[in-house]
């Protein structure tokens, strides 16, 4: 599926000097699945080489490499990961609230600036979590990746409001029994971004759209919280698309970059890409 995806010409609308992709997974040979998450993606692994390819037909020059589910809490091929992409790509780890200082300073070494907890089938840490991971990330400096239903987004927006760390709302924010741009669930992602430390990513539309090409029931709800606080807004490539189960169906990266960034308020896009991932994950400018 990758190799049919890089075929074409480069991006014809290529993306700012120090564009920074905020949402793909990598694996390399050696570290298996785990129980309690998926399994690995088909042979052959999508790798370095493989996004580097992606990097360089899309014009991404940054990547923010995040735990895969198949691994779970073990954290060992994401490390490998950073280690071979080097200094254009940090990292978003699973930690609890055993991790001690030490474990946190060294996975700060090795370039993780971040902490994951999905609450969905598959993740590693769910919102029982949120707090005890809050507290270390906060701690460290780092930032928190936040994944659930956002259709319950009411429920938890107490415990939201509480956190101390930075964070992001995942994959359009998951909705997957639907939202209008004026549902509550929506006014609630607002209040939450206005406290002062939220961001919104742009990622994986697929995965929550109930209608498909060009997920209009997405759109409208991305357009009104990116109109409200572009600052806010972070984007994400969600390469390889693990949850992508026919080679037909599987997204042309700058055809879907391109739909999804098209709803950003007017000349928004290039701190959408550089200066508001630089923020939220506290990486160095460019």
């Amino acid at each position: 599926m990758i190799a049919r995806k890089l075929t074409g010409l480069p991006s014809t609308a290529p993306f700012p000097k120090g564009a920074v992709d905020t949402q793909m997974h990598m694996y390399l040979p050696g570290y298996p699945a785990l129980p309690g998450g998926p399994g690995l993606p088909q042979d052959p692994l999508p790798d370095a080489a493989a996004y580097r390819q992606v990097m360089e037909w899309m014009g991404v020059d940054r990547v923010i490499i995040t735990q895969g589910n198949a691994h779970q809490k073990d954290n060992g091929n994401l490390l490998a990961c950073l280690d071979e992409m080097r200094d254009c790509a940090w990292g978003v780890a699973v930690i609890d609230g055993t991790t001690d200082d030490r474990q946190m300073a060294e996975l700060s070494a090795r370039r993780v600036v971040g902490a994951r907890i999905m609450d969905l089938p598959g993740g590693a840490l769910n919102l029982d979590h949120l707090e005890e991971v809050d507290a270390r990330a906060h701690a460290a400096g780092w930032m928190m990746a936040v994944q659930f239903n956002g259709s319950d987004i009411l429920t938890h927006l107490p415990r939201l409001m509480a956190l101390k760390s930075r964070w992001v709302l995942d994959h359009h924010g998951k909705f997957f029994r639907g939202a209008t741009p004026d549902a509550p669930q929506i006014d609630a992602v607002l209040q939450l971004i206005d406290k002062g430390n939220c961001w919104f990513k742009f990622a994986g539309v697929y995965e929550s759209s109930q209608q498909g090409w060009p997920f209009a029931d997405i759109e409208g709800l991305s357009r009104r919280i990116a109109a409200h606080a572009p600052e806010r807004i972070v984007w994400g490539t969600n390469w390889p698309h693990n949850g992508i189960a026919r080679t037909e169906d599987y997204p042309d990266e700058i055809e879907l970059a391109e739909l999804v960034l098209d709803w950003l308020p007017e000349g928004a896009r290039d701190r959408v890409l550089v200066s508001n991932p630089e923020e939220l994950y506290r990486i160095p400018p460019v």
